[in-house]
């Protein structure tokens, strides 16, 4: 079965091209400025090509994915009747949804409903899923949550110590976000550590512009940092994570701002950004560091530090670990900041293998034998866990 998923933000569209059997890529790609002046990104292969076009919404960007996917020249498809279904990335289902579906106009509405938890994502995440729908109508659609795999949280993990009419008539909870990431990882990481899934502790660590962590336990997830929405948790790229939330009112008074332009700055000013001053990529910072920036320092600091406290208590939650993964940009990639995460949890009888950190963006034990708990680089796949989702589904 040929499946395009498409992951939809609200100026962009990322999609691949993904065979099920053989879980191999045909092509992939992005679309981006759409409603600007658009630009198409295309993979085959070894081959990239690149594209300025008129893209003025979502419905002629899928098009013009199509219409690149049948290029006699470049693309990969002889029919459009070869792609057997779409698999959507779809962010916030809050407790309506605990698992992919197949959408339906009455899932749409149910994902609509749910806007207000992720008004910056899910609307755009609907345009996609029309734009394919009238495109490509009769091509089955599936739903694939960030939160989902979140939902086997027990009430102790996702209620915030709040009035209870909160959570029942707004549904104020923590929800969880990378699930899709966190559930390929875990069970990746289960195979590689030599675990039973359904039998196991494991730390999922996704770290990169946008992290979270999670805590594992026979292969579903207890807990994790993130919460009702992607803010909380750890300092992320331009996330400030967990704060007093008397702050909002502080600074807003200080600042004559509105609670909406201070949670602009919470999303899209703050974290590494905010805090160094500098960039919010981490590559970035650590050359500053490099170069005496006693504010990269900082920042780094408090990064490692906020990641070394979840970890410690999702330690104590899962009553020990069996593994921890390291994923995402960060995880897979910077072997200066892996290093310190695992010097970080020498307290857990995690060793280092310095010889073995200097792998990048592969599968790798990054510990050595006597390690009491062993630490992998798992690459995530989440285009990957989307279609497998979709395949099983259908």
């Amino acid at each position: 079965m040929k499946i395009l998923v498409v992951n939809c933000g609200s100026s962009s569209l990322k999609f691949q091209l993904i065979d099920s059997e053989t879980e191999a890529v045909s092509a992939s790609g992005m679309c981006e400025r759409i409603g600007l002046d658009g630009a198409l990104t295309y993979k085959k292969g070894g081959e990239k090509h690149e594209r300025t076009l008129d893209l003025p919404d979502h419905s002629v960007a899928i098009q013009v994915v199509l219409d690149t996917l049948l290029d006699k020249e470049i693309g990969v498809l002889e029919s459009l009747e070869e792609i057997q279904a779409v698999g959507h990335r779809v962010v916030h289902g809050g407790e309506k949804f605990s698992s992919s579906v197949i959408i339906t106009e009455e899932v749409l509405q149910q994902i609509e409903s749910c806007n207000d938890l992720a008004p910056l994502h899910n609307p755009a995440n609907l345009l996609g899923v029309r734009a394919c729908q009238k495109v490509m109508p009769g091509v089955p659609n599936v739903a694939v949550f960030d939160t989902a795999f979140h939902q086997t949280m027990p009430k102790k993990a996702y209620l915030y110590g709040l009035p209870k009419e909160y959570y029942e008539k707004y549904g104020v909870r923590r929800y969880g976000f990378h699930g899709t990431s966190h559930s390929y990882v875990s069970a990746r990481l289960a195979e590689l550590a030599g675990l039973d899934l359904h039998n196991s502790k494991m730390i999922i660590c996704h770290i990169g512009s946008g992290a979270s962590i999670s805590a594992i336990k026979n292969g579903q997830s207890v807990d994790t940092s993130m919460g009702m929405t992607p803010l909380e948790g750890l300092l992320m790229g331009t996330r400030s994570g967990d704060i007093d939330p008397a702050i909002m009112e502080y600074i807003c008074n200080k600042e004559n701002l509105s609670v909406q332009e201070f949670t602009e700055i919470l999303n899209k000013k703050s974290g590494a950004l905010g805090l160094s001053g500098i960039s919010n990529d981490y590559r970035d910072l650590m050359a500053a560091v490099e170069e005496g920036n006693e504010d990269a320092k900082n920042t780094i600091d408090v990064m490692i530090y906020r990641i070394l406290k979840y970890i410690g208590a999702y330690y104590l939650a899962l009553g020990g670990v069996d593994a921890i993964a390291l994923t995402a940009g960060v995880g897979e990639n910077n072997i200066k900041l892996r290093q310190r995460i695992l010097d970080g949890l020498e307290a857990i009888g995690v060793v280092l293998d310095p010889t073995a950190n200097t792998t990048q963006g592969e599968e790798a034990l990054l510990t050595k034998p006597e390690s009491k708990v062993a630490v992998w680089v798992v690459p995530t796949n989440e285009e990957l866990a989307i279609a497998r989702e979709t395949a099983q589904l259908l």
